[in-house]
């Protein structure tokens, strides 16, 4: 990746946001869109650890991670802490790379 995409990135990013402030002025933003908005942070983020938890270039794998991202699920929805999480799904993920 160059310096130059880097940069253009940047600043398309920065030209988003104030293309925001420019369009909505001094207007509220509905309730319901503040709402959806706010999901979006998370939505991105499991698009993300799904993607490089099952895709191996092009194709669609189901190994170890897997297993650990499963692991980790569950302990998140029985509400342990985020390091618990973590460290669950990484050692089911390294346990059952040693082992096969």
């Amino acid at each position: 990746m160059s310096w130059t995409l880097v940069l253009a990135l940047a600043a398309g990013a920065y030209g988003f946001k104030v293309l925001g402030f420019v369009v909505l002025g001094g207007r509220r933003i509905p309730a319901r869109l503040v709402r959806c908005l706010a999901l979006v942070p998370a939505a991105l983020l499991s698009a993300l650890v799904l993607h490089d938890t099952f895709a191996l270039d092009r194709t669609l794998v189901v190994d170890e991670r897997a297993a650990g991202i499963a692991v980790a699920a569950v302990a998140a929805w029985r509400r342990a802490s985020l390091i618990v999480v973590i460290v669950l799904g990484a050692a089911v993920t390294a346990l059952l790379r040693r082992f096969s």
